[in-house]
């Protein structure tokens, strides 16, 4: 498949008609998909197809604690590669990490990037890509198709159920300068392979799957109200929030039970295709600054964030929150879209409640004091373009208090 749309620079209700009128023109970008259980297997013959001679993988210290790390480089020296290992990489990848794995690229002379790990990982895996440009530092690509050169072939191999990153056009980097995320989006960090095996996904902290859980959740209701929504992301978003809303309580339980973790793992991927082609909203744009501040943990920010979103975009979609309270497993019949969407906010918040996401962003250490820069740098977010209610600054800081 090739198919995407990315978000223009210029205001959003004149940037997206709408994307299920008959004839409509919709492109929708997605990596070749290799599922199920055991494919961590197929990675040597995915990264052969890519050429790769001397891969380089980016991983962690917790995914190579689990083992994982070992067995991909066994597959990938049975296929007859010599990889480098590049493992230091902490959550909510750092600039200065990003040029220091891009040096480890360059000194070991090598080629196919293969990124193994969370979010953090294959974001940082995307950064390295783009400084083989050469053309500038990973800050100076913050914003939408900026990358408009040759990188090399990615192959991405996600540890977590929910960042889509291993599908996504997307990289998350944090400016530590200035203690805020830059978003970087384009066609071009498309990865070219993803395989996805969730046997990964059972030594995932428990905090860290349900981070991840509400992550792939926040991607499917962004995407279905998202100013760029088309029919093609619409089936995946929906998809992505009934299998969240029925399978993450139960890993976060029995977190060895392969088969919701099967339905997590296909949560996270079709959550990842939605998001990639139809982009996100005001939860993302707002929980990239708090990330950014306090290193704190993305999906949790978000599990915090999307109720308060979800009631304040419904003024703007009600009907579109009619179907997405459905897929969720809610009793819709004869409610109206403001109605329905308050059953949605509800539902979340629970559903956060029993993973164990705190109730406000004061318990994760943000302060009323903070809540002035975080909802100016929000503005500067690309994901704020597709959102489907415009927000402004007093908004966004209402929403913001609201959460805290």
């Amino acid at each position: 498949m090739t198919l995407l749309q990315s978000a223009p620079a210029e205001h959003p209700s004149h940037a997206h008609p709408r994307r299920d009128e008959p004839g409509g023109l919709v492109k929708f970008h997605a990596p070749e998909i290799v599922f199920g259980h055991d494919s961590l297997g197929e990675a040597g013959f995915a990264a052969a197809r890519l050429g790769a001679r001397r891969p380089f993988v980016v991983t962690d210290a917790g995914v190579t604690e689990a083992g994982w790390t070992d067995e991909l480089v066994g597959h990938l020296r049975d296929a007859r590669m010599r990889p480098t290992v590049w493992s230091a990489i902490t959550p909510n990848p750092k600039d200065h990490e990003i040029r220091a794995a891009y040096d480890a690229y360059v000194a070991a002379d090598c080629d196919v990037i293969v990124g193994l790990g969370g979010g953090s990982v294959i974001d940082a895996a995307k950064g390295v890509a783009i400084l083989t440009g050469g053309a500038g530092d990973i800050l100076d690509f913050a914003g939408v198709d900026r990358v408009s050169f040759p990188i090399p072939p990615l192959l991405m191999i996600p540890s977590t159920s929910g960042t889509g990153a291993d599908v996504s056009q997307f990289c998350i980097v944090t400016d530590t300068d200035r203690s805020v995320k830059i978003t970087i989006m384009g066609r071009a960090l498309v990865p070219d392979i993803s395989v996805t095996d969730p046997r990964l996904l059972v030594t995932m902290p428990e905090d860290l799957n349900a981070a991840t859980g509400l992550d792939a959740l926040t991607h499917g209701i962004e995407s279905f109200v998202s100013l760029a929504h088309n029919p093609l992301a619409d089936g995946y978003a929906l998809g992505a929030v009934g299998l969240v809303c029925r399978n993450l309580r139960s890993t976060m339980t029995d977190p060895r039970d392969l088969v919701p973790r099967g339905r997590m793992a296909q949560a996270s991927l079709q959550a990842g295709l939605a998001f990639t082609n139809a982009i996100l909203g005001a939860t993302h744009a707002m929980s990239h600054q708090v990330g950014g501040l306090l290193d704190a943990p993305h999906g949790v920010v978000n599990g915090v964030l999307l109720p308060h979103v979800i009631r304040y975009n419904a003024r703007a979609t009600p009907d579109r929150f009619v179907d997405l309270a459905g897929a969720a497993g809610l009793d819709v019949d004869g409610v109206d879209g403001q109605e329905a969407a308050d059953l949605l906010a509800e539902h979340v918040r629970r559903l956060a409640d029993d993973v164990g996401v705190p109730t406000g962003l004061a318990q994760l250490g943000v302060s009323a004091e903070d809540l002035p820069v975080l909802a100016r740098t929000t503005l500067d977010d690309a994901c704020l373009s597709t959102n489907p209610r415009e927000a402004t600054e007093d908004d966004i800081l209402g929403l913001f208090r609201d959460a805290l």
